[in-house]
């Protein structure tokens, strides 16, 4: 079919996610045609770097040989079996490696298909637990504004990104929510924090005075929460809000008095995005429940993992009159051909030391980034590991963001594809999440075009 006819069908039938399809009734969206390493084509051949890693899942660039080596032989002998009560090798293998891979204490892998699954399984696990485990007065839940947790009625009553979830707010079961730490517009108004010292150091400015309203709630409520989920590190729906390690940990050390579970959903930022195999490591913390998806199979194919504690594990072990067993699961939880892709993409970290080469493309990304906070709409620049954050305000000394209906982002968006980049800003926020397979050569191209779109006032207020 040619290109008009694709598109005409395109627009009969195919409701886009996160798409106002309006946008579209003129114009024709990027079809793309192939990819390979960071770059996507489309039917003409034009190329665009995949600068958010195909919504933050492609970890090791697209079309990896050694990953599809993985699928395809997978497919040769097992393409699909169910779970439940059945057990296959590359969901063994993989369960095994997951539980090497992350700290002490997380020796159970329950499998399932997608990140807001993920979430919504260890709250479920950690509710249940609570009532089988002699408290059934735990069934409250907290979490932190603006913290993004998934689309599924459940996960969006954890936290929750407003202009999301507006529409289903009478759906919403209640949760406790926080004011999240956001060190841009600090809510306990203390100072920004300094730029990391040359040992990689964080230098705050302040003694986490944020987490007051924290400690303040666990006075109150501790002995009847269930569990905090939160996003270590990293809010990336909520606006890519970047926050101190020492909060993690402070936050964690307050919870934890209180026998609160900590589920820590990386979906978003596990697999190395944040310089580490897993953002918790920069804290030092280990939840009771671990969430993986996007980089778990290095995007190539859907899969997810609720990960916990043997001790979790065994309040749900029993004979069957006991009625112990967590009734969940779906038909393509531990799907064979996604466990080899994250074999593949595991044997890719290994193989290709991907975790060590970072430290140099992390410093070079710094140096592209660094001109960007001489435009006068470039209210913070924020990094952590291959993720950058520009927050485009219309007021540099104020703080003050452009109103939503000015839609800053759509233009920026537009020109990006001129210049040959994918980019997708989150309202005021223009970001980078870049394959962790990106060199020193493609940063400096990548910024440069961003500097072609940014520096240009035409793209920004329209």
């Amino acid at each position: 079919m040619n290109d008009d006819a694709l598109m005409a069908q395109d627009r009969e039938y195919i409701w886009h996610p996160f798409t106002q399809m309006h946008d579209y009734a003129q114009r024709d969206l990027l079809l793309v045609d192939r990819a390979q390493g960071i770059k996507l084509y489309d039917r003409q051949g034009r190329e665009y770097f995949d600068t958010i890693s195909s919504w933050w899942c492609i970890v090791h660039g697209h079309s990896h040989p050694t990953m599809q080596r993985y699928v395809r032989e997978q497919l040769e002998k097992l393409d699909q079996v169910l779970l439940a009560g059945i057990s296959h090798e590359p969901a063994i293998r993989l369960a095994a490696k997951l539980v090497e891979l992350t700290p002490p204490g997380l020796d159970k892998v329950f499998y399932s298909d997608n990140g807001s699954t993920a979430c919504e399984v260890a709250v479920k696990m950690s509710l249940q637990y609570w009532q089988q485990s002699g408290h059934p007065e735990r069934q409250g839940l907290l979490a932190l504004e603006r913290g993004y947790h998934g689309d599924t009625i459940g996960t969006m009553s954890l936290g929750g990104v407003p202009e999301f979830h507006q529409a289903f707010a009478h759906l919403m079961f209640p949760s406790h929510r926080l004011t999240p730490p956001t060190c841009y517009r600090c809510p306990a108004g203390m100072p920004a924090p300094l730029p990391p010292a040359v040992d990689g150091r964080e230098q705050l400015r302040c003694d986490c005075e944020c987490l007051q309203p924290l400690a303040e709630l666990l006075a109150r409520e501790g002995e009847r929460l269930a569990a905090f989920i939160l996003e270590p590190r990293l809010m990336a729906a909520g606006g890519m809000i970047i926050y101190p390690a020492q909060w993690l940990r402070r936050a964690a050390e307050l919870t934890r008095s209180y026998g609160v579970h900590l589920i820590f959903d990386e979906v978003a930022t596990g697999f190395g995005r944040t310089g580490t195999m897993f953002a918790l490591e920069s804290a030092g913390v280990t939840p009771d429940f671990l969430c993986l998806s996007k980089g778990l199979t290095g995007g190539m194919l859907p899969m997810a993992v609720t990960m916990t504690s043997d001790e979790i594990y065994r309040a749900f072990y029993g004979e069957y009159h006991e009625n112990r067993t967590f009734f969940h699961g779906h038909t393509f939880s531990g799907n064979p051909l996604a466990a080899a892709a994250a074999l593949g993409s595991l044997a890719v970290f290994e193989e290709e030391q991907t975790i060590a080469g970072l430290s140099p493309k992390m410093a070079h990304l710094d140096r592209c980034l660094a001109r960007f906070k001489e435009l006068p709409w470039v209210g913070d620049l924020r990094r952590l590991g291959m993720i950058a954050a520009l927050e485009l305000v219309a007021d540099r000394a104020g703080k003050q963001p452009f109103p939503a209906v000015q839609r800053v982002g759509w233009p920026i968006y537009l020109a990006g594809l001129e210049q040959g980049l994918l980019l997708r800003p989150l309202g005021n926020i223009v970001y980078l999440w870049l394959p962790l397979s990106t060199t020193e050569e493609e940063i400096t191209t990548i910024t440069e075009k961003m500097w072609q779109v940014l520096s240009n006032p035409a793209n920004i207020a329209q």
